[in-house]
């Protein structure tokens, strides 16, 4: 609506090429969203507190809110505690970059179904051979995700100079903290630089679902030709 009030062309022209630039985008995900190498990190190679410790880790997995609206009949299934939103689970490395993404689930999801949905389907999401994945405790104790220890302190304002780590299993949780913590950077990024992502969409949910996956897509290329992008900063 608003590009057809500046550029004087109708909403209908708008609209169908919007989805011609959008089915484009889509395209490029297998080609810009893709699978990290068997290699270690170097966000983890060249810290003592994390090599040899998180060699095999290839990144961080959480689920995020993104606004979403929908048909009255189903609006319950996706209302959380924002309003109503779709449940998005996604992969990153710690260069921020998505290595895969799935959209779509209701906004009351919790996050233990979305990854076996995940880790299920055809051509979803593989977990290499003796490498593994930093989960918060919503993913339980499985082979891939290494969850933190329950019980003991784990997030970072939890510790300070004054109250270091008392015992192995607190260590472990800042660490693990302090890396898992990329894929919430990752979506602040991410929303900050795409703010659709916020707003309540007018478009069907099947738009809906491909915006944030052209989101991811754009905002991979980005990374990749310019890092220093002040959005990141």
């Amino acid at each position: 609506r608003v590009l057809a009030r500046r550029f004087h062309r109708s909403s209908e022209t708008c609209h169908r090429y919007f989805r011609i630039v959008l089915k484009a985008v889509l395209k490029l995900y297998k080609y810009v969203v893709k699978s990290p190498d068997d290699s270690t990190p170097p966000e983890i190679m060249n810290s003592r507190r994390f090599y040899p410790y998180f060699k095999d880790c290839v990144g961080p997995i959480d689920g995020t809110h993104v606004s979403a609206s929908f048909a009255y009949e189903i609006l319950g299934r996706f209302r959380s505690k924002g309003g109503t939103m779709q449940n998005v689970l996604a992969v990153i490395t710690f260069d921020l970059k998505f290595t895969y993404v799935l959209v779509g689930w209701e906004g009351s999801a919790h996050d233990s179904p979305i990854l076996n949905s995940a880790l299920s389907r055809l051509g979803g999401f593989k977990i290499p051979d003796g490498k593994f994945y930093l989960g918060d405790a919503g993913y339980g104790v499985r082979p891939g995700i290494i969850s933190p220890y329950r019980g003991v302190r784990y997030h970072l304002n939890e510790f300070s100079k004054e109250r270091p780590p008392k015992n192995e299993k607190e260590l472990f949780n800042i660490r693990h903290s302090s890396l898992r913590t990329t894929i919430e950077r990752g979506f602040g990024i991410l929303k900050k630089r795409f703010r659709v992502l916020e707003a309540e969409p007018f478009w069907s949910f099947e738009t809906q679902v491909d915006v944030v996956l052209a989101c991811c897509v754009i905002h991979n290329h980005i990374m990749g030709v310019d890092p220093s992008d002040l959005v990141v900063q």
